[in-house]
């Protein structure tokens, strides 16, 4: 096969995908999100529900223990499934605040996101957090209000709530029959079409729906029907008329209404997302320059994840092709190290489950199997030299020793103490004063520290103990600056594991301050917080 004939090819593999993440603040409905898409493209049987209640499973998105014991996300999870000629590559993303470094790396990987809002709640603080993130990358961003089969806020003060709080302009696609708690269906903006939705017994399966005529809604829905088209009117006065450049340049965003849980409004969502959500593109580069999809071969590891299925006591990462065709077995360049790596097990991954894959364009996520030698955020490429941006750290504001009192497991717990270090599961500083033996652990959020607890006794068979330590802020500084730290009291320096930088912790910032102002030429650099 010629080379402009492969471009070709790839070019119109590339367009063929859609790569998003789904956002939201936690309890909004994120899995079960995910869970009801996979549905509509018929990949899973029945949808599960995040805390299942008799016969219905749980999510296939949340498959650590933990997730399925406490109803939430705190690992990031990549489905793939194909819908009419579309390739669907979707990333769940953990919603609570304590994961957010996990999210941003996944946020690196996707063209789009959706954003779930609760009708209820509206904006919550995470949600606006990870927002800020899209905005920052200018990810084209659709809002789905949901769970609209649950009293909630006016659709219309909603509308008002996306514009006045995040400043992009709402411009809804399908809009309620029926307030929040009293679900008739929707209304399609641009074809004017009215589909009436009703949950399937059980709401497992897909949801019941018939289009009905505008006299037949005016005849059952009354009311409903007649408040619904005078919102509309309103609308069509305030020009919220969908503009697809408007959307693609994240400045507005296209809404949509439904409720997850019972798959109502999902296949609109779905539909949407095919027709409107953008393929994948160039991505920028290190040199100021962009990798074209039909490019040669390259892709970037956002995600490391271990002991994902019981079966498979392995290592995934998870890389986001950018370039080119992926073919399993090709050897490629580590762009860090200019080393060959071999890419014999590769793998599509679907919540636990995997399969073998042969091939895979720009937008899909493939998990390299055992890829020891890969960190998060390393490039990998055939041909011509590339590198993508590095992904950076959120400034940790939780430390705590981590030790065990079982010497014989000390083997497994440093495998361990490795192993989520490498996944990115949590931070690990080494300490001068406290030894190798007892490392400290550095996070985001105190759940950081559960999670990783919890892995070492589940995956490792290591019960520890953890000792909180007085610092609420970290900054990176050089060797000068650790000599000169060593004459001030409630500050210590200490060594990140993963990339040997040096970070000073305060107990507050105020302190960080006080000394800066006594040390002129000390090197402080706070970490660079994503989520301004």
């Amino acid at each position: 096969m010629s080379q402009s004939v492969l471009a070709s090819g790839v070019g119109v593999q590339a367009a063929r995908r859609r790569t998003f993440a789904v956002i939201s603040h936690p309890d909004a409905g994120k899995s079960t999100m995910t869970e009801a898409l996979a549905l509509h493209a018929r990949v899973i049987g029945q949808a599960g529900a995040v805390h299942g209640k008799g016969d219905r499973k749980g999510v296939v998105s949340d498959w650590m223990a933990m997730e399925q014991q406490r109803g939430i996300s705190v690992t990031s999870a990549a489905l793939q499934f194909s819908y009419d000629d579309t390739v669907i590559n979707l990333l769940d993303t953990p919603g609570h605040a304590d994961f957010s470094e996990d999210t941003y790396r996944v946020l690196t990987a996707v063209d789009s996101a959706v954003m779930l809002l609760d009708a209820a709640k509206g904006l919550e603080p995470q949600t606006l957090k990870l927002f800020e993130v899209c905005r920052q990358r200018s990810i084209p961003v659709i809002t789905f209000i949901n769970k609209w089969d649950r009293p909630g806020h006016d659709a219309l003060a909603l509308m008002d709530e996306i514009e006045q709080r995040i400043g992009l302009k709402p411009t809804p696609l399908t809009w309620p029959v029926g307030i929040a708690g009293h679900f008739r269906g929707v209304i399609d903006r641009r074809t004017g079409v009215f589909t009436r939705m009703e949950r399937s017994p059980g709401g497992a399966d897909l949801a019941i729906e018939e289009e009905l005529s505008a006299d037949e809604a005016a005849e059952r829905f009354g009311a409903d029907w007649d408040t619904a088209n005078e919102e509309l009117e309103l609308l069509e006065m305030t020009g919220a008329d969908f503009d697809k450049e408007a959307f693609l340049a994240a400045t507005a965003t296209p809404v949509l209404f439904g409720a997850a849980v019972a798959n109502l409004g999902v296949r609109q969502l779905l539909n949407i997302l095919v027709e409107l959500a953008p393929p994948a593109t160039a991505r920028p580069t290190t040199d100021g320059g962009e990798r074209a999809v039909d490019a040669g071969f390259s892709g970037f590891v956002f995600k490391i994840q271990a002991n994902m299925n019981k079966a498979h006591r392995d290592q995934v990462a998870f890389m986001r092709i950018c370039s080119g065709r992926f073919e399993r077995g090709m050897i490629v360049t580590h762009a860090g190290t200019g080393k060959p790596f071999a890419t014999k097990y590769a793998q599509q991954i679907f919540g636990q489950g995997r399969d073998t894959i042969d091939e895979a364009f720009p937008g899909d996520v493939v998990g390299l199997v055992n890829a020891t030698a890969l960190g998060i955020g390393d490039t990998l490429y055939a041909g011509k030299a590339v590198e993508f941006p590095p992904l950076p750290s959120f400034p940790p504001e939780h430390f705590a020793v981590v030790r065990t009192d079982d010497t014989g497991a000390f083997k497994r717990f440093r495998r361990g103490i490795e192993q989520l270090d490498g996944e990115g599961v949590i931070q690990v500083l080494r300490s001068e004063q406290r030894g190798d033996g007892t490392p400290v652990f550095a996070a985001v959020g105190p759940m950081q520290f559960e999670v990783a607890t919890y892995r070492l006794e589940a995956e490792f068979g290591v019960k520890v103990k953890l000792e909180h330590l007085p610092y609420e802020i970290a900054a990176v500084t050089d060797a000068a600056g650790k000599e000169i730290l060593r004459t001030e009291s409630n500050v210590e320096v200490m060594t990140r594991v993963r990339d040997g930088a040096l970070l000073a912790v305060f107990p507050h910032r105020w302190r960080m301050r006080t000394v800066a102002g006594r040390h002129p030429d000390l090197r402080l650099d706070t970490p660079i917080d994503t989520q301004g």
